[in-house]
């Protein structure tokens, strides 16, 4: 059961909010200790308009869910507008950190890495099928992954999460939520397909990429314009049998490298339909690269959402590819940095 605390026992827990751990759009992450824990986490949310829909939803969510992969919830604070939410700590912070920051901070090996990604996979597994009801995260990307001192990961930040019925296919949603770069296609473009669990096996490839390549998807400072969107570059590599351009790596690593490459060009398939369930992303992680197919080539957009924007000269704010792989805005605005940036900024884009 969960313990439900009052603001002074947050404030005393958090010895006055001294020790900021890190934040986001929610609000802060600070560190607290409790007589029965030695360390925990408490997330204040800042306060918002409305009914706090996303803060039920996390305590409502995450509240039943007891696996080695998921962060443990183990109380909240619903008073008046105060509202925080009290975790188990996790001492190496969230992932991010290890695979995108230049300050030399602790090198993960690929045997780490390889751990690392089938934890969360198993992660997303036991949210889809393990659960009396099916939790959508929606939000899945190496900010959201925690690691604890052994680097074992867990899935967090559940505040966009959805319950369904087990054994419901199809989600209904009024809007797409989540991070530009992560977010499937199919949350924007509904002629692609439903929106569904495949949406998360989406947002987890190109976390993998971003794993395996420890760089992000999208690269403003590329030397050359078919490097910009990393997708391609992997696919164009892998497909002509070329080694990945990897530094200070042996054989055996890129080995381990290329199999998470492969199975995340399969995620981020442009339609729902054609990439793989959790359960099947799983069982590629685990077997063996020689018996993974190179995937199709991953797309931006259907040939006739292409064919529509040239005819109708549509201005959209997203990327599209050229046969030469290179990358342009559909949009009046030129390309700058700050727009190629966009992509890790968190939106909620109404239908």
């Amino acid at each position: 059961m969960l313990i439900r605390y009052t603001y002074k026992e947050i404030k005393k827990m958090a010895t006055g909010f001294n020790e900021k751990l890190g934040e986001g759009g929610y609000g802060s992450v600070f560190k607290g200790k409790l007589r029965s824990e030695p360390s925990v986490a408490i997330k204040v949310l800042r306060k918002s308009k409305g009914n706090g829909q996303d803060f039920i939803n996390e305590v409502a969510t995450i509240g039943r869910i007891h696996h080695q992969n998921v962060v443990q919830l183990i109380g909240y604070c619903a008073e008046g507008s105060k509202r925080a939410l009290v975790y188990e700590f996790m001492p190496n912070g969230s992932l991010d950190k290890f695979i995108f920051s230049s300050e030399g901070n602790t090198h993960l090996t690929y045997d780490t890495i390889y751990n690392i990604a089938m934890g969360v996979a198993h992660g997303i597994t036991y949210l889809h099928h393990g659960c009396e009801m099916q939790i959508l995260h929606f939000d899945i990307k190496p900010h959201n992954i925690l690691l604890d001192e052994k680097f074992t990961p867990k899935v967090s930040d559940f505040g966009l999460a959805k319950l369904y019925p087990i054994d419901k296919s199809v989600v209904t949603m009024t809007a797409a939520r989540g991070t530009i770069g992560y977010m499937a296609p199919e949350l924007f473009y509904t002629n692609i397909g439903k929106i569904s669990d495949k949406s998360d096996v989406y947002s987890f490839g190109m976390l993998l990429m971003e794993i395996a390549s420890k760089r992000k998807n999208l690269n403003p400072h590329a030397e050359r314009s078919s490097q910009l969107y990393f997708p391609f570059w992997i696919y164009d590599q892998l497909d002509k049998e070329k080694d990945i351009e990897m530094e200070d790596v042996i054989e055996e690593e890129k080995k381990i490298a290329k199999k998470l490459m492969i199975v995340s060009l399969w995620c981020i398939q442009l339609k729902p339909n054609d990439r793989p369930s959790i359960n099947k992303v799983v069982e590629m992680l685990e077997g063996d690269i020689e018996n993974l197919k190179i995937p199709p080539k991953p797309s931006l957009y259907p040939h006739e959402t292409l064919e529509k924007l040239c005819s109708n000269q549509t201005t959209l704010p997203q990327f599209i590819s050229s046969s030469t792989n290179s990358m342009e805005i559909a949009t009046n605005a030129p390309l700058d940095e700050s727009t190629l940036q966009e992509n890790h900024h968190e939106i909620e884009t109404n239908f």
